[in-house]
């Protein structure tokens, strides 16, 4: 029950930053986030990871020699700057371990056994629309590598909640429709081919 509510808290700090309630602490975690991906675009991500963590080593270092200065000349006795984090429990319990693994198997197993329907045909339309997916990302792989999709993924991460939101009910129709539309083609093309679902192969 902790760790439920722990993974809602944490779902509703997300749900804040890409809505932007805080322009603030969305903009920062955008920016922060977008500059790290375009550095990754241009740079080996070694290099990235070494430079970023040689700038917050300096960062931290000159703080650490100001603060030291400071009580030097003002003949104080605050102590080491950073021991408030110094003193933070960052290991996990193994309860909490243990949840985290279990949620994860959880997901791998539902993905191995949907994978295992589409591939072995346990529903034709499901396999066909499995295929149409696996073909489109033929063509998004031939036009993006993978760090493009990634930045283009948060800027829409970014923008396309706060979009909708301000446009919810002229959405909301058109998803209507087109979801129509969807079910309408599937009916027809379940109805013309005859081929055993999952369901009668049961009843079997």
């Amino acid at each position: 029950m902790l760790f439920a509510t722990r993974i809602d808290v944490l779902f509703g700090n997300v749900s804040e930053l890409i809505y932007w309630r805080d322009v603030k602490k969305s903009g920062i975690v955008f920016g922060a986030g977008l500059t790290l991906l375009v550095a990754f675009a241009c740079c080996s991500i070694i290099s990235v990871i070494a430079y970023t963590s040689l700038a917050v080593l300096l960062g931290t270092l000159c703080f650490r020699i100001y603060k030291n200065i400071m009580q030097a000349v003002q003949k104080t006795n605050e102590g080491d700057p950073f021991k408030e984090y110094l003193a933070m429990e960052i290991s996990p319990s193994k309860d909490k371990v243990h949840e985290i693994v279990d949620v994860i198997l959880n997901h791998v197993s539902c993905s191995v056994v949907k994978l295992r329907d589409v591939f072995f045909i346990k529903d034709i339309v499901d396999s066909l629309k499995f295929g149409v997916f696996l073909w489109c990302l033929t063509y998004i792989g031939a036009w993006f590598n993978g760090i493009t999709l990634l930045i283009l993924a948060h800027i829409a991460i970014f923008s396309l909640p706060k979009l909708y939101e301000m446009n919810k009910t002229q959405v909301d129709q058109y998803l209507h429709l087109a979801c129509s539309q969807i079910n309408e083609l599937i009916s027809t093309v379940r109805s013309k081919i005859p081929l055993p679902t999952g369901r009668k192969e049961k009843n079997q």
